[in-house]
């Protein structure tokens, strides 16, 4: 009898329910994307579990034909964190907006990846909340003018990568919606990671916020306004690849190649250095002073929360025995109310 797992396509991840989005809409290039992913890393799909939190962005299960949860505003880490703590052997994926990760559901987002719990949390940020008809995010750029900032946001956007850097992420990347070599990439090195895997996805709301990352898409200036981060290599961009990004003291500054700078002068990528200072500082570069990086920012082995937890349980039995339920609660101190 065979025991091969059959060769699934792309089409056989996704479900029989019509797609909703707004035609137009980025989302549809990251489902895309994410079909492909799973079809070439060839993990079962009866294994695989889609959580989703409230927004957009979190119809995603629906149209995945795999297991899934559209569960509730911001606590989609939280459910799959208690998903994979008993299912070990599942492959779990979180997926969440700007609003739903960084705003109601920023603390459950924090504690995922500072336990470094080994779940895939891939974030569409649009700028903006799209669900609710075009209400300022925690990512709006400050002075953006919305339908609950008539005169212009004046708050201090966040920065997601730099949230899971500060949470000590262990695995820390950025990509694009259109580029979709360097998104389907960007997922299969998410997936591979063992451990908390966070994903900021530039994801285009064409209804409420179209050409927020016009800058980052456009042929003819992403190549002067992106940064692709590659590990080894000198961070080299533009057009005619003829700028970079070097040092001067513990500043990032953009240089041209030439007049006496060569690539040995310039910053070198290194996604496995242990302390996240580099990928903390790559992530603070945003235009027009700097092309923005997409790529894997941070890329380290650490413990992993669920291994650490089941590795508790086991000695703990092994200790102690299975346990009876009814033992627990008879245990200790009882109260008799008459």
């Amino acid at each position: 009898m065979s025991t091969e797992l059959p060769v699934l396509k792309p089409a056989d991840f996704g479900s029989d329910q019509d797609v909703r989005w707004c035609p137009g809409c980025g989302d549809y290039s990251i489902l895309a994307q994410m079909k492909k992913a799973l079809a070439e890393q060839a993990f079962p799909r009866e294994k695989t579990v889609f959580i989703s939190g409230i927004g957009c962005s979190s119809r995603f299960p629906y149209y995945m034909n795999t297991y899934g949860m559209h569960s509730i505003h911001g606590r989609a880490p939280a459910f799959a964190t208690g998903l994979k703590s008993v299912r070990p052997d599942l492959q779990v994926w979180v997926i969440t907006g700007d609003g739903d990760s960084l705003s109601i559901g920023g603390n459950h987002l924090m504690h995922a990846l500072r336990r470094n719990v080994d779940i895939n949390i891939i974030l569409f940020n649009n700028r903006i909340y799209g669900l609710t008809k075009g209400q300022y995010s925690p990512t709006s750029e400050t002075g953006k003018v919305t339908k609950s900032t008539p005169m212009g946001s004046i708050d201090n956007p966040l920065t997601p990568l730099s949230v899971a850097m500060g949470c000590d992420g262990a695995f820390v990347a950025r990509s694009i919606d259109v580029n979709i070599k360097h998104l389907g990439k960007t997922l299969l090195a998410a997936a591979a990671h063992k451990g908390a895997s966070f994903v900021e996805v530039y994801q285009n709301c064409n209804i409420f916020n179209d050409g927020a990352f016009k800058y980052a898409t456009d042929r003819e200036t992403k190549t002067d306004n992106v940064l692709e981060l590659e590990h080894g290599k000198p961070m080299i961009f533009g057009k005619d690849r003829d700028k970079g990004i070097r040092l001067n003291g513990i500043t990032p500054e953009v240089v041209e190649l030439g007049k006496g700078i060569t690539e040995d002068d310039l910053l070198f990528h290194d996604e496995k250095a242990p302390e996240p200072t580099l990928a903390f500082l790559l992530a603070r570069m945003r235009q027009p002073e700097f092309p923005e990086p997409i790529g894997v920012f941070r890329s380290v082995d650490a413990p992993v929360y669920d291994d650490m937890l089941n590795g508790q349980i086991k000695a703990a039995r092994e200790q102690k025995g299975t346990g009876e339920l009814d033992a627990l609660f008879n245990a200790g101190d009882t109260w008799e109310v008459s």
